[in-house]
């Protein structure tokens, strides 16, 4: 299929990316734009944020979705600026690194907070306006660490393995209007995994693990997000689509 008759693939639908300023999240949003989708963005770092939502004309929304309250009142500012909502990624989220024997109870209820619980709040507040459509989407960034954990990832491991367990039943208690699903990134070559990998070796390292024998890349955990956001995955839901370069099986 050509490139021109594969575009416009999300015309006329509405869009709320979580994380949206930077990484697998901006690299979604620039995408999403490509294909005709209104967007609003929500993200913690404003600047990066309204750098990204200005290149696509995007709304933005700078919140902490830990915040019951502020994340409900920024994703009703969003939808409000849409005029409706159709589809809702959440790809905000934290990737702690420590030992087990080293992580502390603050440790562990950040990496929860920033991820199970921020998915949890946003994909609640977002919900009621779903509802009002027929063929509307929720696709939750889960991480290949959930399915193949790794040591020094206790607590990102757990608090992502609760994203992909809930998007299940989302998927189960929402159908048939909702479709729900989880796109499962390997080590991706954002900002957020280079605060954890930080030499050229640990990079190394980390892709020695991979069938492909590299790191991804953001634009390309954007397409998976695209297709399961998109009609070209209307009878996919309950899903767990896996961007891992191999590493799963590897």
């Amino acid at each position: 299929m050509s490139g021109q008759a594969r575009s416009r693939r999300l015309t006329g639908r509405r869009v709320l990316i979580t994380g949206g300023g930077t990484g697998i999240g901006a690299a979604a949003a620039r995408r999403f734009h490509e294909e005709g989708a209104r967007l609003a963005l929500l993200g913690l770092e404003p600047e990066s944020l309204a750098e990204t939502a200005g290149r696509i004309a995007a709304h933005a929304v700078a919140v902490d979705l830990r915040d019951p309250a502020a994340g409900a009142a920024a994703v009703e500012e969003a939808v409000a600026a849409l005029g409706g909502l159709d589809g809702l990624v959440c790809n905000a989220g934290v990737g702690p690194s420590r030992p087990f024997a080293q992580t502390t109870l603050e440790d562990w209820r950040a990496a929860i907070d920033g991820n199970a619980t921020a998915t949890f709040l946003t994909c609640r507040a977002a919900l009621p306006h779903l509802q009002r459509n027929e063929q509307a989407t929720i696709v939750n960034v889960g991480s290949a660490v959930a399915i193949q954990p790794l040591k020094g990832r206790a607590a990102y491991a757990a608090s992502k393995a609760a994203i992909h367990a809930f998007t299940k039943v989302l998927a189960m208690e929402l159908a048939p209007k909702i479709r729900c699903n989880v796109v499962s990134p390997g080590a991706v070559d954002t900002d957020l995994s280079r605060r954890v990998m930080t030499t050229p070796e640990a990079r190394g390292l980390v892709a020695s693990r991979y069938a492909l024998q590299r790191l991804g890349e953001a634009p390309e955990v954007a397409e998976a997000i695209l297709f399961l956001t998109s009609f070209e995955s209307s009878f996919v839901t309950g899903a767990t689509l896996s961007v891992d370069g191999g590493r799963i099986y590897y």
